[in-house]
């Protein structure tokens, strides 16, 4: 980074960076269509889970899926490939390394993972902004990695810088939405290496929550916390958490250095990695849910306490993908039990571990925002909250098995987000709320239509959907008969039509975007 672009970042740290109330970036025109029902709604806060976990395992079969674990680390081992100094730094801890397989001695994976914490701050450039990762909270994040989009015409095509931008904002005026994810689609025309860049500054650019860093090859890393840095300052980023990264085992049981490249750079200072196997139970994992589960927990045992080798206290996430695979076609599928109980089962293994949790979303098999992707979506969201995750990625926009981002799903989506939201808020046993006045007053035979307690909670006592249509058959008829999909384009325009940027520091904005250029300038372009 250039003498020139750190002073410029400097003086717009100085007088407070791109920090500033939420509300000044939606503007006035935003919050009419708000109220008007043809905008988003006020931001939510992160989810603080009033509800119990769902579990599937008792502690005999939580003991035999940790035993087979540990049996799996000591007797067969987890590569990590094409790294010396990962090979190096887990001899010296005193692991078995023959080539690149590091057998592990039973305990020593857990024993590392004490420095972790068990919850953490991710911090937003807008401080309002801000979630917990880890207890009792829930985050959502949008999709992450599809190469195509589903555009408001009703192509599928290449994604593109633009089509990223959007997703950007989207996520930025989603009101459940408490990220802005990361590679929320793959811009193909920009060059592979430069892409990043393009796509660290939208983040910061286009909204002020939470966002994930690049992990495509460890330079892309040290960009973003060069990056990270022009906007936070130096010191803030080695102290706190600004980004999560997504740290993929490449499973079964490898870490490839493009992985343990990214995870150094950003263990090293501090940032929080997702350490999550990929998992396709029948191709990269076993046919049976607990065979599954033994194979994820010591994919994440090897590379979460890895972490701590590289910084003792950087945060680490444990996290799974888990989908299964049609024994037909080979092809995935999503929505199904098994995963269900995969991602229930390692949610229970993540909190004995005392580390917080990732999985699910709203995932489908279907390549239209159909019956088929509302139900598979339903069920992974679904169990996405009850297993107790604390961060979600692909929570909206997923479609086709995550080869595309959807404009239109991405609005139902999120509209359940809000859904999930309210279930997460439990049952409230406040004195309002247990209704005795109520009761009273209409007595036997009755109806609370116009009772007092109907009329003074009527605006906040059911989730609101601005997407589904519950009038009569007559009223939907005159109204153009229009199908969800029809109506989530509609929002959607209107949405990308009324965005305002949240506020940024000028001098902040020049010093990202002098980075961007002098980085640029200083590669050729490559397209693979």
């Amino acid at each position: 980074m250039s003498e020139e672009i750190q002073q410029v970042a400097a003086e717009g740290a100085s007088e407070g960076g791109g920090r500033r109330s939420r509300g000044e970036g939606r503007g006035a025109a935003a919050r009419r269509a708000s109220r008007t029902g043809g905008g988003p709604g006020p931001s939510l806060p992160y989810i603080t889970r009033k509800i119990k976990e769902y579990e599937v395992l008792d502690e005999e079969g939580l003991q035999l899926i940790e035993n087979n674990a540990d049996r799996v680390l000591e007797e067969i081992g987890i590569e990590f490939r094409e790294d010396p100094e990962a090979l190096a730094l887990w001899k010296e801890a005193g692991a078995d390394v023959r080539g690149e397989r590091v057998h592990f001695p039973k305990g020593l994976c857990r024993e590392l993972l004490k420095t972790a914490p068990s919850q953490f701050t991710w911090h937003a450039r807008n401080p309002e902004r801000n979630v917990q990762i880890g207890g009792k909270a829930t985050v959502f994040a949008p999709v992450y990695g599809p190469p195509f989009v589903r555009d408001l015409e009703g192509v599928r095509r290449y994604a593109t810088i633009e089509d990223f931008r959007n997703f950007v904002k989207l996520a930025y005026l989603a009101p459940s939405m408490h990220s802005s994810g990361g590679t929320v689609c793959e811009p193909v025309d920009v060059p592979v290496n430069k892409r990043h860049l393009d796509m660290v500054y939208s983040h910061i650019k286009y909204s002020d929550k939470p966002f994930m860093g690049s992990v495509t090859a460890p330079e892309r890393a040290e960009d973003t916390i060069a990056m990270a840095k022009l906007v936070f300052g130096d010191e803030f980023v080695e102290n706190n958490c600004v980004t999560l990264n997504l740290i993929n085992a490449n499973s079964p049981m490898v870490f490839d250095e493009t992985m343990v490249g990214a995870l150094k750079v950003y263990a090293r200072h501090n940032q929080a990695c997702v350490v999550s196997p990929f998992i396709l139970s029948g191709a990269m994992s076993p046919v049976t849910v607990a065979g599954t589960l033994t194979q994820i927990l010591a994919e994440v045992l090897a590379g979460a306490s890895f972490t701590q080798l590289i910084r003792k206290g950087a945060p680490v996430l444990f996290g799974t993908f888990a989908a299964s695979i049609s024994m037909q076609s080979g092809a995935p599928t999503f929505g199904s039990p098994e995963p269900s109980l995969v991602s229930y089962g390692a949610a229970q293994l993540a909190r004995r571990l005392g580390i917080p949790f990732r999985t699910g979303g709203s995932l489908c098999g279907s390549k239209v925002p159909d019956a088929q992707a509302a139900h598979e979506s339903a069920n992974t969201i679904n169990m996405t909250l009850l297993a107790g995750t604390n961060f979600v990625l692909h929570a909206a926009g997923w479609l086709e098995g995550g080869l595309v981002s959807s404009y239109e799903k991405f609005m139902i989506d999120q509209d359940q987000l809000g859904m999930m939201q309210k279930l997460a808020e439990g049952v409230d046993l406040s004195e309002n709320a247990q209704a005795l006045d109520a009761i009273r007053e209409v007595g036997p035979g009755s109806h609370y239509l116009g009772c007092a307690h109907t009329q003074a909670n009527f605006q906040t006592a059911f989730y609101r959907s601005p997407l589904a249509d519950n009038n009569s058959f007559e009223q939907w008829e005159i109204e153009g008969q229009k199908r969800i999909e029809e109506r989530a384009n509609a929002l959607c325009r209107t949405w990308l039509e009324s965005y305002e940027a949240p506020y940024l520091d000028p001098a902040i904005d020049d010093a990202l975007l002098a980075y961007v250029a002098e980085r640029k300038n200083s590669m050729p372009d490559a397209f693979t």
